[in-house]
């Protein structure tokens, strides 16, 4: 399913080597003191909500997840999460988890913006923080309430330098990018890729196609939902049927019925992941992965979370860049040999243009 939008809003882990950024209620355990020796329980009770993508979608919901996982075993208590199945499951489980007593709740993509923000307005002594979205519902330039705090990404950074590399190594001249819904924290990426791409054309003076994303018309190919499933295997398969080469599904799972559409064509394809390092999080898939656009998710829930219990929680967003490692791109892997050998000299070039300004990279969805 093809659906066209134009849609301009805030959006939201690194190169190769950064630190990368539950359902259950139960009394918190004796945390320990730091010696080896347990002292008074923290009373602190961190708590997730998941999007619609699920804790296990190997991809954005799952880095959340580990984040708070993490964090909650390092400050010895016990987290309550709570997965939804579909978008009218939000409200309802931000609400349960505020009647469950969290001190602290993360809502993970823009599509708890909403539920996230008339939860905090209505239990001020509550904090939310939430991925990918600023909160900023009466359209004012400001998170609408002090006890949040977003943790968004400029994705299109890294996804520049992805498009840039998806044009390197494509034998065909063709590249493809999809997404699940047209939404900011998807067509961010959309829109790097594909000025990634454009940024090697002229360099290289070459003519590389990117399909399934036009950037100026800001309009291109979705399946209308973030599941694994025909529609998102029909939309890659039209890509591959375009003579497309590298594709960059966009949005969580979607990833693996792309994978499908490969397989059965019998083609030298290679993808693209999104958020996670891909490779590493679906083995499975692991020998068609070019790189991943990474977004650092999972350090970013884990500091706020240990910040919270501390008692230094402030609504502060925290931004992700090239700049502070809050974005980047994944090794090549297997793909190392077969890429072009000055590519990654050139990458890190682009990489240090884009961070002093001289490699303008912008997106109608950067943060």
């Amino acid at each position: 399913m093809t659906i066209n939008t134009r849609k301009v809003a805030f959006a939201g882990l690194a190169t190769a080597g950064v630190i990368a950024l539950l359902a259950g209620c139960g009394q918190a355990p004796a945390a320990d003191n730091g010696n080896g020796s347990e002292g008074e329980a923290l009373d602190f009770t961190p708590c997730m909500v998941s999007d619609a993508g699920g804790f296990d979608d190997k991809s954005f919901n799952q880095l959340g997840f580990e984040g708070l996982t993490e964090a909650a075993e390092e400050l010895g208590v016990e987290p309550i999460t709570v997965e939804s199945a579909a978008e009218t499951d939000y409200g309802p489980n931000v609400e349960n988890l505020v009647d469950q007593g969290c001190d602290l709740i993360v809502t993970v993509g823009f599509l708890l913006a909403e539920a996230t923000g008339a939860a905090a307005a209505a239990n001020p002594d509550v904090k939310f923080t939430i991925i990918d979205d600023y909160v900023d519902l009466d359209s004012d330039g400001a998170t609408d309430s002090e006890n949040i705090k977003p943790i968004v990404f400029n994705t299109a950074e890294a996804a520049f330098l992805a498009g840039y590399a998806a044009a390197s190594y494509s034998k065909t001249g063709v590249v493809g990018t999809f997404g699940g819904i047209p939404i900011p924290p998807v067509t961010i990426f959309m829109d790097g890729f594909v000025d990634g791409v454009n940024h090697y054309n002229e360099v290289k003076d070459a003519d590389v196609k990117a399909l399934g994303w036009d950037v100026a018309a800001q309009n291109g190919s979705f399946t209308g939902g973030f599941e694994v499933g025909v529609d998102a295997q029909n939309l890659a398969q039209g890509l591959i049927d375009q003579n497309a080469d590298v594709l960059l599904p966009v949005g969580g799972p979607i990833f693996q019925s792309a994978i499908s559409a490969i397989r059965d064509s019998g083609k030298e394809i290679a993808m693209i992941g999104v958020d996670a390092d891909l490779y590493e999080t679906f083995p499975d898939g692991a020998d068609l992965f070019l790189t991943s656009i990474l977004k650092g998710m999972k350090v970013g829930v884990n500091e706020v979370v240990l910040a919270a219990a501390d008692d230094e929680f402030d609504g502060t967003p925290f931004v992700g860049t090239l700049e502070n490692e809050g974005v980047g791109i994944a090794p090549f892997h297997d793909f190392e040999g077969k890429v072009d050998a000055e590519l990654q000299a050139e990458l890190d070039e682009i990489r240090a243009g884009i961070i002093d300004g001289s490699i303008e990279v912008t997106s109608p969805s950067s943060p």
